[in-house]
């Protein structure tokens, strides 16, 4: 008889939340918000939740299940993303007058398209990694400022390797290089500034989570592999 692996509804739950985090963020990114001095795009708001939700899911679950939520996200994304083009590509009715609003909304570049995906796939993953890896070494796992080092770091991480692949790929030629680093910098220590004010949420949270799957705050990441394409084991 095949062992199955059996999800419980409150990961399966923290892994709609993550895609649905993924997928309206990339919708989101049409509009810049003025945000003081600084121009951000509206995905901002929303993009650092399933950096957030990830976090809770290394610290409960362990890499490898966030490995998968990641790749999950990932092909919800793309296939979000090929329907959308699909339907710009359908011929339209008479009676529309809107194709023009509807592919500056969702049409995009491929070269944009590359940048993002490649740039969220590498971002989540070092995040994942960086997290269960300093969980692992920490003398206080338990503790809630070792959760709270760790969550700031793996961010900083992630956001740092994210911005760093996808400001240059999308927009190398394009602007200046300067203007890119500012970008890479600017949207990395935001993006962490943002995971520290929401870490009291975030903390109360995982102690909920810790008390509902039974899972003891002092238990160890039983990943195998961390290869970021192991995604069978769960």
């Amino acid at each position: 008889m095949t062992n199955k692996t059996v999800f419980s509804p409150v990961f399966l739950l923290l892994a709609v939340l993550f895609c649905v985090c993924i997928i309206v963020a990339n919708l989101m990114e049409i509009k810049t918000v003025e945000l003081g001095p600084l121009t951000i795009t509206a995905g901002f708001v929303v993009f650092p939740l399933s950096y957030i939700i990830s976090d809770c899911i290394v610290e409960i679950y362990g890499f490898s299940r966030a490995r998968f939520v990641i790749w999950l996200g990932f092909a919800m994304n793309l296939l979000v993303t090929l329907l959308l083009q699909l339907g710009l590509a359908l011929p339209s009715h008479a009676t529309w007058h809107h194709q023009e609003a509807m592919q500056i909304v969702f049409g995009a570049t491929p070269r944009i398209f590359a940048a993002s995906f490649t740039a969220f796939l590498c971002g989540s993953m070092v995040n994942a990694y960086v997290m269960s890896r300093m969980k692992s070494r920490s003398a206080r796992p338990s503790s809630a400022a070792g959760f709270s080092f760790r969550a700031i770091m793996s961010t900083l991480w992630g956001e740092g390797v994210d911005s760093a692949i996808f400001f240059p790929l999308a927009f190398a030629g394009t602007l200046p290089w300067n203007v890119i680093l500012t970008l890479c910098v600017t949207q990395a220590l935001l993006k962490t500034v943002y995971e520290i004010l929401v870490l009291p949420v975030t903390i109360k949270v995982v102690r909920i989570l810790r008390n509902h799957e039974g899972v003891p705050a002092t238990r160890t990441d039983t990943t195998q592999s961390y290869k970021w394409w192991k995604i069978s084991e769960i």
